[in-house]
């Protein structure tokens, strides 16, 4: 057919397109209740001299529960208008069936340049069927092309694209009218078919049909699992697309178990600025509540800008996060999501959108990716139980197959200036995968997730449940973060997402086991006290703002739909409720930096709040009138302002905001007590700049 009438024939129809290989079919009726779920914004290019022609966007979106009862309900509208062709690729529902995020594309008329319209994704009163999709032959036979070309010491090794999609057969991620994306890989080779036993490419190419469109997203990967003499490997490098050299950089350092990709356009790329709607992300849940009335700092913005740019955006370049990950303080990376993602969120502005995707393409560059040459996944705790980056190479037999699940050794250099730590890990691409439905984020999800279980000792995760309790207590919240973020999110159809679910519940289950009533650790108090929990006044105390952190992660947890988490929230959230309303203590040292829980190290734990207060105040404190000038005095703080950096967005009150809000969910009558005391205090901090922490209840 001739490109224009398909555009115009696409213009006429509006389509909906459903990858069922990945999603799975359901016969669901659209409901009786047609009419918009939730608008989104999209800015032209102010930039540019005359309107954006013609053109395909696409998008991730997530669903709240119910919202959309089937793929094909959603009909797409600018501006108010007539339906415009809009493809759904559905990749994970809710357990009633509904969607709960799927992959959009729309195509969408000319936008003015610098103005602003309106796509309305709307619940249809009926379902519209699935069109045919492009093949890759089609995309071939009008000129495609894209490869990759490395030089090490003087040896060329290259892969292309484009043969890939003619001598392989591809993945499919998206199938349908508007657009199709396929994924080929391969080890890089010399001339004569020599594959370079470490080093190789990925490609994801996503072919708009009858535009003459194509994106290449181009991985070059070092990061096979179990390949001999893993190292890092110098070398140059040159992308191609359509025949035309668009990126190279000579000496890079690739680092061993780590990745670098380039997004790359086969003809005019969409001038297009896509902003979701905040509010209607915070209300499915799938992302947390934050407090939406606090207007991000435009400062802030220009700073983060700053920051990331230069050598931090190029290949093996740490974009915003913390090159060694296990540096300790205030940062802003730390938190159910990093500080840069919630202003993001918050703000929508393209910028901060900009920094908070190269952060997610920036975390390839840790030495934590290990991939199964096997099947070409994230090695996966099911198929290697007994792998691990600690303990010794007895405790990686698997006695099933008497064969050992240890990574080979190092065969080079791998001297790294990168170091990942699950107790100070930020969550760096579920957001991204969320709001874009890109694969490179999702298998970044999936790899940093994986790593949190597989790193410790086999014996002590208990094997291929990936318990992941024997770590620190920051290191166990961030973990469940990923974990629950992960079994979320992931799509249903890939086979991590029963594989996240059911360490997911295998680890709920021992929370809630050792920790309730009758269990090895119960305790009065709904505090992790364990021996991973008490490291602090000689194995008497534990960190409050570490156990908040986990309090806050089993919030989301429930938050996220994990029934299991429901008890275990209920006990959790009496430790930060406590600290603020319990008899015989006073709230303004409910943020101290350590709490005494016991006399004895490893001892037995206290059996109320108010032995806990009395261990941890000097006396000169516990005897003042609780929030008194006098204490104020004595502690060199404002009257009524909490201990800890009271004013800091990042300080013991910040970490403790989001177990308060999100402890208010339990229905325990104190949790809304202790919620309106805690924001009664003086000396708040300006979340403007660093909204990380600030989070508060829902209604």
């Amino acid at each position: 057919m001739h490109r224009k009438a398909l555009s115009v024939l696409l213009i006429l129809c509006s389509f909906c397109a459903t990858n069922l290989a990945l999603a799975g079919a359901m016969d669901l009726t659209c409901g009786e209740h047609p009419g918009v779920i939730t608008e989104l914004k999209l800015h032209g290019n102010a930039q540019q001299d005359k309107p954006t022609a013609l053109q395909a966007i696409t998008f991730g979106q997530v669903f709240a529960a119910g919202d959309l009862p089937n793929p094909g309900c959603l009909q797409a509208t600018v501006d108010g208008g007539a339906s415009i062709p809009l493809q759904i690729d559905s990749k994970a529902r809710h357990p009633d069936g509904s969607v709960r995020h799927a992959v959009i594309t729309v195509q969408i008329p000319a936008i003015p340049a610098g103005s602003t319209v309106v796509l309305a994704l709307r619940r249809a009163s009926q379902k519209t069927e699935q069109g045919p999709g492009q093949t890759p032959a089609a995309l071939l036979q009008q000129g495609f092309t894209a490869g990759v070309q490395i030089v090490i010491d003087g040896m060329t090794y290259t892969a292309s694209a484009d043969q890939l999609l003619r001598d392989a057969k591809p993945s499919v991620w998206l199938a349908g009218p508007l657009v199709n994306e396929w994924h080929v890989a391969a080890a890089l080779k010399t001339a004569d078919g020599k594959s370079h036993p470490n080093l190789s490419a990925r490609f994801a190419i996503r072919s708009y049909t009858g535009m003459n469109l194509a994106s290449v997203d181009m991985a070059i990967e070092n990061d096979w699992a179990f390949s001999a003499a893993p190292q890092n490997y110098d070398y140059d490098v040159q992308l191609s697309v359509g025949g035309k050299p668009v990126y190279s950089k000579t000496g890079l350092k690739h680092y061993h178990h780590a990745r670098w990709r380039k997004v790359l356009w086969w003809g005019q790329p969409p001038e297009v600025d896509i902003a979701h709607d905040t509010a209607y992300l915070i209300a499915s849940k799938a992302v947390p509540n934050y407090d939406q009335s606090v207007g991000i700092s435009g400062v802030a913005i220009r700073t983060m800008t700053m920051r990331y740019s230069g050598a931090a955006t190029e290949p093996m370049g740490n974009g915003m996060a913390i090159p060694y990950m296990p540096t300790t303080g205030g940062r802003p990376d730390i938190g159910l999501l990093p500080g840069w993602a919630v202003s993001y969120l918050l703000s929508m502005d393209a910028r901060a959108k900009l920094v908070t995707l190269g952060a997610a393409d920036q975390a390839g560059s840790w030495s934590m990716h290990y991939r199964d040459q096997k099947t070409g996944r994230p090695v996966s705790l099911q198929d290697f139980p007994y792998m691990t980056l600690l303990g010794h190479h007895s405790d990686t037999i698997n006695p099933k197959t008497k064969k050992s699940e240890e990574f080979p050794d190092c065969g080079g250099d791998c001297k790294t200036p990168y170091v990942a730590d699950s107790s100070h890990e930020p969550a760096l691409a579920y957001l991204p995968y969320l709001v874009t439905g890109d694969y490179y984020y999702l298998e970044e999800l999936e790899f940093w997730t994986m790593y949190d279980l597989f790193q410790s000792n086999p014996s002590y995760r208990a094997n291929i449940k990936g318990l992941f309790h024997p770590t620190q207590v920051r290191g166990q919240a961030w973990t469940l973060r990923d974990l629950a973020n992960a079994a979320y999110i992931v799509p249903d159809a890939d086979p991590f997402k029963k594989q996240f679910e059911q360490v997911m519940s295998d680890n709920l289950d021992w929370y809630n086991a050792t920790y309730q009533p009758n269990g090895s650790q119960a305790n009065q108090l709904g505090a992790l006290v364990d021996a991973n929990a008490r490291e602090y006044l000689d194995h008497t105390g534990i960190a409050p703002w570490q156990d908040d952190f986990f309090t806050a992660a089993v919030g989301r947890a429930v938050e996220l739909g994990f029934v299991k988490a429901k008890p275990l929230l209920a006990w959790k959230s009496q430790y930060p409720i406590l600290r603020m309303t319990a008899p015989g203590t006073c709230w303004i040292s409910g943020s101290v930096y350590a709490m005494k829980v016991s006399d004895k190290p490893l001892g037995p734990v206290y059996t109320s709040m108010a032995q806990a207060y009395l261990g941890s105040v000097p006396k000169a404190v516990s005897d003042l009138p609780c929030a008194s000038m006098q204490m104020a005095v004595q502690l060199k703080l404002q009257t009524n302002e909490m201990t800890g950096y009271s004013s800091s967005p990042e300080g013991f009150p910040s970490n403790m905001q989001p177990a308060l809000a999100l402890s208010v969910q339990t229905g325990n009558p104190q949790a809304l007590t202790a919620w309106k005391l805690f924001m009664s205090r003086a000396n708040k901090p300006d979340y403007s700049t660093a909204p990380q922490f600030d989070i508060i209840p829902r209604q």
